[in-house]
């Protein structure tokens, strides 16, 4: 999944400041499953952008659930064969995801946008390890039916966006690190990407709306890391800058 992150912040990269290139090469098992932890508004806009960028420059089938009515679609997401699927329970969630291995032409992304908003009863964590664990087999299923397809869109990547009722109110700094629910989401997705917001001198000198750190970090950076050499290590963004404008329009610096 990182991949598709990685072409996500390359495809819209700042145009006015030089770029270091970031490496580029074909996922791993252990970089497949992104958690993407932050401010809500900010993490379903990166969600989409990795689906248009996933189903428009990679070519690969997205599946995308959320409980929130796209109401406009851009015109590239209108033209590729993008899923969306809007469950509005947990149990509606499961049977959407379990039944994606029936598809006659599997996605190779399955999207979550905003998996707090499925675990509201009082078995959360428990809700959660279903959930994340029926995620995972489903995407290891899928991309073995990919392989035998001798599809180059293999291996099925996981993206999903969380963020607690008790951290919405609080800066990306101050998030709790004991969340018990994100402490078993953890288990489960090898790769979190972490959204920081920048309140200080530097956002405000750049003349625009707001800026966002992006972090990725967790056990599957640290597996790719091991498999790579130390130039390599170097060259691979692990850190990005994610650029609001007044306009609206998001850009990346890479860091």
């Amino acid at each position: 999944m990182t991949d598709v992150l990685s072409l996500v912040f390359r495809t819209f990269v700042s145009q006015t400041k030089p770029q270091k290139e970031p490496a580029v090469r074909p996922p791993s098992a252990a970089s497949s499953s992104v958690l993407l932890v932050g401010d809500r508004g900010v993490s379903s806009s990166l969600l989409l952008l990795a689906a248009v960028t996933a189903a428009s420059e990679m070519g690969i089938r997205v599946a995308f659930f959320t409980q929130t009515q796209i109401q406009s679609l851009p015109e590239t997401l209108r033209r590729c064969k993008t899923t969306f699927f809007y469950p509005r329970t947990l149990d509606q969630l499961l049977l959407h995801v379990a039944s994606l291995h029936e598809s006659p032409t599997p996605p190779a992304l399955i999207v979550v946008d905003r998996l707090e908003s499925f675990l509201r009863d009082p078995a959360e964590q428990s809700s959660a390890a279903h959930v994340s664990a029926l995620l995972c087999d489903t995407a290891s299923f899928l991309t073995q039916v990919l392989e035998k397809r001798g599809s180059g869109s293999a291996p099925c990547r996981i993206i999903a966006s969380y963020l607690s009722e008790a951290d919405a109110n609080k800066d990306s700094e101050d998030l709790s690190v004991t969340d018990p629910v994100l402490d078993v989401l953890d288990r489960y997705f090898q790769v979190r990407c972490t959204l920081d917001r920048d309140r200080g001198y530097e956002a405000a000198a750049a003349a625009v709306q707001e800026v966002w750190h992006v972090y990725l970090s967790g056990r599957g950076i640290a597996e790719a890391s091991s498999n790579k050499d130390w130039e390599e290590k170097h060259r691979a963004a692990q850190e990005w800058k994610l650029l609001i404008l007044p306009d609206g329009v998001i850009e990346f610096n890479s860091v």
